[in-house]
Formats: structure tokens, C-alpha cells, sequence
């Protein structure tokens, strides 16, 4: 803290060393003497130190004080209506709000970043397939064998999908994250997803947030099953019952929560669970917005959703994922919802064009004279069933005027040899 400034109008973020979780947002016109009236409350003991996080100086530190509380409600807690959630995202969004104040006058103070100990993310454009050195048939053969768990979103993918939706499919719902940590010690222990909506929870008008942790063979956070709900007045842990609750999507619990007080479910799902979870999630009749496997619509388990209009693409695909370890992974994933989309911007990605105006090097017959169509090109005059991969049916194919042929996926012959897994379909 800077000696030179301590007297004037102030507001502040402290923090103490035995609750990383926690911080306090106030005012003060004298920081040094609030900051020695907070370590005078621990008493003796010289390993719970607060320290300052932020200090600012305002011109009216009352209304700020006020401003602040009001606009981040729903992260204060019920009784003391002082103590706030904290990890590093929210910390950046609660002096971005202060900074932007009419009110505030100047930063005085703020902790210095720490050094990371995540893989940096680089926002870059994706390379190409040519670039990486792979095929479409590589990428979709590696993405139908993925069989781990340990996906996790990142914050900025979750961010990315959830701004192409209207903002009242949201207003006064119940969202349930039913494969994912809750609040943790820190941002290393808190699913993105939970993140996403506490910090969104006002701007979305959410009713409630449910999220449970699975606690499983690898138990992701070391967090223990735990599940919290977060409400305009605050977040309350779920009493966990029966005893030996895992947290699991299909326990008993899980799913009392997901048919009695779910509107939306939004998460990310494990990979190799996907059956499963895509008949439950279906079955239950909910909306719902989650991330698979990027080579579900050719896959026998999951066309028949497609078919039969169940399930759709969401709007973006996702190439990249943190480990336990929080290190950057790649794995070929995409969105899939059942909620209305507007304005599919990957229809342009669409050529619906008469068959004879179809480049020769991206259409092609098959042993079995099946017509076969590359590069999304659509043939606009074919009657017959026709053998696309899941690129068209990502992009929104089915949208328009066109459905799936089969509820299995088709496998070209050519010259007697096998080719990539497609699926067939037709000119509704």
C-alpha cells in the first residue's frame, strides 16, 4: 500500500490469508487505520494477515460503497452482506466497475499479478487441417475414439457460444451444471461453467444456479461431492443425501434436481459418458446447451437425435481444453442444444447448388453408387439419398430443406476399401 495516500475517500478490496475464497469490498477515508482494524479482528494470530487488493480513491466513497454491493448482489453472502466470492476473473470484473464509475478518481493501489502457473492461452485463428498435418478423416477418426473424461471448458468458449443466444432464454430459469465443480479455493477449482453464471447471474436474470461435482475415479478439484445453489441472495451449499452421493449426472439425487427444478441444463459432459448423458439430458423433455464429441452426427449413437429433430449444433466448435493439470489439450468437440438458434452464421458455409455445377474433385460415386459430397457442398437438384460428413450437419444442413436418410451412419466403399464414416441424407 502506498504511504503516500492515506487519508480521503476510499473504496477497497481486502482479503485474508486463511480465506483465498473471500474478499471484502468498503470504504475507509484512512486506509491505513481500516487495515490495522482488520488484522486487530484476527486477533494474535500472525498467519491470517488481511491485505489490500485494491484501493481506490473516489469522490463520494458512500454511493460507491453502494453501487458496488448492488451491482455485485448475488456474491455477497446472506447473513454479513459484506463477504464476496473471489477468484481472479470476478477481481478483474470488480475493478473494471469501479474504474468505469463517474465516481472514481484514480487507482491508488492494486496487487500485483502473480505469476501463473497455466499454459498461457493465445487467442489466434485456427489452423488448418493442412497446417496441423492432418485429414478430416483423422480428425474424425481420433475424435470418435476419445475416451477421457478430463475435458474442461474454457471460460472463453463458454462466453463465445452463450452471446449468440438471446439473453431472455435465460431470464427467471433454473440452469443446472450437473458435470461440474462448483465454487472452489481458487479459479483452478471452479468449473468454468459455474464461473460463467455466477459472474453472468444478474445479467441473465437467472432464477437459480445448480452445480454438482462428480467424484469419481479422478476427482478433478479434489473438492470432495459437493453441489451449490446460487440465488439473488446469495449461495447456499445443497445438503448432499443420501449418504455416499457422488455428484454423478444419473445418481438419484442428480436427477430429482434435474426433473423437479431444472429449466436449462448447460455443461460439458464427459466424453466417454456421452451415451448415457445424451438419453437422460433428451429424455428428460429440458433445454439444454452442452459440448460432445464433434463426430456425434455420423456416429450410430447419436443420428437418430439428429433424425428425428431432438438435437441440434450449436454455434461454434471447440479445439482446445484444459486437464487436471490445467494444461491446454486439443480434442475435437462442438456444441449441441436444443435451443432455438437465430441467424446461423455457418450457413453461409453452405453451397446449395445444382449437382452438374458441383466441382468433379468434391463430388464423387462410391462402389455401391452412393453419391458422395465434399467441402459442404449441397447438391440442390438430387433426389436421392447423398453420403455427407458431419461438417454440413454442424453448419445447419438440416435447417435447410434437407433431413437424415437413415438412423445409421454410412461408411463408403471404394475400391473395395473403406472410407471415413458419413452420413446419408436427402432432399426433404
Amino acid at each position: 500500500m502506498a504511504k503516500a495516500t492515506k487519508t480521503g475517500q476510499f473504496v477497497y478490496i481486502v482479503q485474508a490469508s486463511r480465506e483465498p475464497t473471500r474478499c471484502k469490498i468498503g470504504k475507509t477515508n484512512d486506509t491505513e487505520r481500516r487495515l490495522a482494524e482488520y488484522n486487530r479482528m484476527t486477533g494474535k494470530s500472525k498467519d491470517n494477515r488481511y491485505e489490500y487488493l485494491f484501493v481506490a480513491q473516489v469522490s463520494d466513497m458512500a454511493p460507491m460503497e453502494k453501487a458496488i454491493k448492488n451491482r455485485f448482489a448475488i456474491l455477497r453472502e446472506e447473513k454479513s452482506r459484506e463477504i464476496y466470492f473471489y477468484n481472479h476473473e470476478l477481481f478483474r470484473q470488480y475493478v473494471d466497475y469501479i474504474k468505469k464509475s463517474p465516481l472514481f478518481v484514480q487507482e491508488v493501489f492494486i496487487q500485483p499479478t502473480a505469476p501463473k502457473t497455466l499454459t498461457k492461452i493465445v487467442k489466434r485463428i485456427t489452423p488448418t487441417l493442412k497446417e496441423r498435418g492432418l485429414t478430416r478423416k483423422e480428425v474424425l477418426q481420433k475424435a470418435q475414439k476419445v475416451d477421457d473424461d478430463e475435458f474442461y471448458t474454457l471460460y472463453e468458449d463458454i462466453e463465445k457460444e452463450i452471446a449468440c443466444y438471446d439473453k431472455s432464454i435465460w431470464r427467471d430459469k433454473t440452469v443446472f451444471c450437473n458435470c461440474d465443480d462448483a465454487v472452489g479455493k481458487d479459479e483452478t477449482r471452479t468449473s468454468a461453467f459455474a464461473l460463467y453464471f455466477i459472474s453472468h447471474f444478474t445479467d441473465l436474470g437467472l432464477k437459480k444456479l445448480i452445480c454438482t461435482h462428480y467424484s469419481g475415479a479422478v476427482d478433478l478439484f479434489n473438492a470432495g461431492t459437493s453441489g451449490y445453489i446460487f440465488t439473488k441472495d446469495g449461495y447456499t451449499e445443497i445438503t448432499i443425501s443420501p449418504k455416499g452421493y457422488t455428484g454423478s449426472f444419473d445418481h438419484p439425487l442428480s436427477l430429482k434436481i434435474l426433473n423437479e427444478e431444472t429449466d436449462i441444463v448447460c455443461t460439458n459432459p464427459p466424453f466417454s459418458k456421452a451415451r448415457d448423458y445424451w438419453k437422460l439430458i433428451i429424455g428428460s423433455g429440458k433445454q439444454f446447451l452442452i459440448v460432445s464429441n464433434i463426430a456425434n452426427p455420423v456416429t450410430n449413437a447419436f443420428i437418430h437425435y439428429f433424425r428425428d429433430k431432438k438435437v441440434w449444433a450449436g454455434h461454434n466448435r471447440i479445439d482446445q481444453y484444459l486437464n487436471p493439470k490445467r494444461q491446454l489439450v486439443e480434442a475435437s468437440g462442438h456444441w449441441y442444444c436444443n435451443l432455438p438458434i437465430k441467424n446461423r452464421a455457418k450457413l453461409g458455409h453452405l453451397t446449395i447448388i445444382p449437382l452438374k455445377d458441383i466441382p468433379d474433385a468434391d463430388k464423387s460415386y462410391d462402389d455401391n453408387k452412393m453419391l458422395l459430397v465434399d467441402n459442404c457442398y449441397i447438391p440442390s437438384d438430387y433426389k436421392k439419398p447423398f453420403a455427407v460428413s458431419a461438417r454440413p450437419i454442424l453448419n445447419g444442413v438440416l435447417e435447410s430443406g434437407y433431413d437424415i436418410y437413415a438412423d445409421k451412419g454410412y461408411i463408403p466403399v471404394i475400391n473395395r476399401r473403406e472410407k471415413f464414416r458419413r452420413v446419408l441424407i436427402q432432399k426433404a
